[in-house]
This record gives structure tokens, sequence and C-alpha cells, in this order.
């Protein structure tokens, strides 16, 4: 079945770190850090709801002026979460500009900050036409791991270190629901917005046995009705959804390996910073990085099916291949052992 979320990498591994998922169903976007995202269009940067910042320094969040440039003046509510700072992190940003004449835009652009600590979450909001002055002072609720959530996904986070608090993300939907065109065409039912509002009603738990109605015609009103489960056995294939989980730079101490590995685990497709070849381990500990070798490691003991890694440091330009082959061995090599422990 085809996957509908759909991630890569924003940069090249040796530049700003930053990992662009786009819904292949849906025009919208999230964004795992917010580096230099100038090899982003700019029709996909206007896509983008929703903005996970692992931390705040400059190459994971010098790309906010980018997108503030951008969405300026458009109609929109953007998102935005990073860890402890977030919100002074960004209220400086948004203080370095002066904002006089934006009263008389006529769109309404809003951005919504969440700062996760590690027992409790911050928002605040700030909107354009209020100079980016905030409401009110920060909100406070409980945090339970999840920093987003809908009917058919949700994000969670967990807190790392880099000698600062550190945020690793993943995307988890909760399945596929797949139409059937051939279906749909015995049926006599066109595609249309009804799809989405049947897939939300699924995604909802909708009960069994109740009704739900088509729309046969957008222009002539014309309507089915259908019983939902007996409608789904028809029409849908549902199949376990995609869980996409992204780590970047937390140094390889017992503590953060254990979380990365709990956190990533069986992932789809694990993206996972590789600064340094296992040679310069020390380096990489002392600078709160991974090495190539580690991050296989992670991998494997995650049991991932697929693993990406970026963020390699500029000390290696020209040597990608010596990181590539170091993590994707370390990977097999743990792979290797689980098969026989198994055994």
């Amino acid at each position: 079945m085809r996957p509908s979320l759909h991630p890569r990498l924003v940069n090249e591994p040796f530049d700003d770190p930053g990992l662009f998922i786009s819904f292949i169903f849906e025009n919208r976007a999230i964004l795992f850090d917010l580096g230099d995202i100038s090899s982003i269009s700019a029709k996909d940067i206007l896509k983008i709801s929703h903005i996970f910042v692992t931390h705040t320094h400059i190459d994971h969040f010098i790309g906010f002026d980018h997108l503030l440039r951008l969405v300026l003046g458009r109609e929109k509510d953007l998102y935005l979460y990073g860890p402890e700072g977030f919100i002074m992190n960004v209220e400086g940003k948004l203080a370095g500009y002066s904002w006089n004449l934006v009263e008389n835009y006529t769109n309404h652009f809003t951005i919504h900050v969440t700062e996760v600590r590690s027992d409790r979450i911050l928002k605040n909001r700030y909107q354009c036409q209020n100079r980016f002055i905030p409401d009110q002072g920060p909100e406070t609720f409980p945090f339970n791991d999840v920093l987003h959530k809908e009917p058919g996904l949700n994000v969670s986070t967990i807190m790392l270190d880099h000698d600062i608090p550190c945020l690793g993300f993943s995307i988890k939907e909760r399945f596929h629901v797949n139409i059937k065109k051939d279906s749909l065409t015995d049926l006599d039912l066109e595609t249309g917005p009804w799809l989405t509002k049947f897939k939300h009603a699924l995604f909802n738990n909708q009960e069994s046995g109740s009704k739900f109605e088509v729309e046969l015609n957008e222009k002539s009103g014309k309507k089915q009705e259908f019983i939902i489960d007996e409608l789904a056995q028809k029409i849908a294939i549902i199949t376990p959804g995609q869980k996409v989980t992204y780590l970047a730079d937390a140094g390889y101490t017992e503590s953060n390996a254990k979380k990365m590995i709990k956190f990533a685990d069986q992932s789809d497709h694990l993206f996972i910073e590789a600064a340094f070849l296992d040679q310069h381990k020390d380096i990489a500990l002392e600078k709160r990085h991974l090495t190539a070798r580690q991050a296989g490691t992670i991998a494997g003991k995650a049991r991932v099916k697929q693993f990406t890694c970026f963020h390699f440091s500029p000390r290696y330009t020209d040597q990608e291949h010596l990181i590539l082959k170091e993590a994707q061995d370390a990977y097999e090599r743990v792979i290797k052992q689980q098969k026989i422990s198994m055994s």
C-alpha cells in the first residue's frame, strides 16, 4: 500500500539537519527541526502546519526568519514546539523586528508556541495583528509525552541530554485507510470530499452499525446511505500506520541510549544523527553527539525497518561512505545477534 507519510531530509547530511514530512493525500506537511530551509520550495514551506524543534542551536533554528518572512501576511495558524527556554527564544526572534504596520493586515496569522519541560508544558500565542505581543503569560498544562494528537496520528517526544535539553520526535499513524477504487466503481460511487469524512469517521471510532451518508453528486446534492462498517468492508483496506522517528544531537550515554532505543522501537523509518566515526568516539562524547556505529547500534536494537543517518561532521567531507558503512555494519551486527538469540 502507498504510504501516506513521505519523509525527506531537508538538506544533504553535512548541512543543517531537518526532516520535512509531507502528507501524500493532504495539502500539508510538518517539519522536524528548523535549520537552513532555503532548499524547500516556498510552496512546500507554506504547507507546513506544525514544527518540532529539537533545540535552538543555530543550525537547528536559523530557518525561523526565512519561514516567518514567507508566512507573514497570510491567513495561517503555525504551531511550534521546542525544549525548555523555547518561548524565550521565539520571543527573542520576534523582538528583533519592528511591527508597527502589521495591524493593517487583513489576514490573520498566529504563532502558537509550546515549550516542553520535564514535568509540564507551557503554551503561549502570538498574533501578527497584535505585533506578536503575547496574549498573556504562558499557560501551564500537564504533559504525557504526546505533543500533538489528531484522530489519525500523534506526535510524541522524549527529552535527551545534549548538555542542554534536546528533544527527539516520533510521528505515528493509528492505521492506514486505503480506498479500493474498483469497489467504488462497482458501487457507482465517485471519489470526493466524502472520502475524507469517511476516513475521519473510522479514525473517530464511529459506532459499528451507524449510518453514513455519501454524496453521490455534489452539484445535485444526491446522497446515499450506508452502514459504515459494511461500507468499510466493501471499499477500504485497513493496514497498520507508519511510524517515523527523528533523533538528533544526543551523546551516547547509558541514559540517552536506553531512551532512544525504546522511543524508536519498531519505527518504519528512523532518521538518526551520526556526527563522527567511532574512532573519534571520545570527541563525539565530549560534543554530545553520536558516532555512526552508535547510530547503527541504536537502530538495530530498536528493530527499525529502515534508517537514515545525517548531521555528519565536516571533518569527514568526501568520506560519507565510511560513515554509512560503519552505521550499516553495526545495524546488521545487532540484527544478526537478535536472530541468533531467538533461534
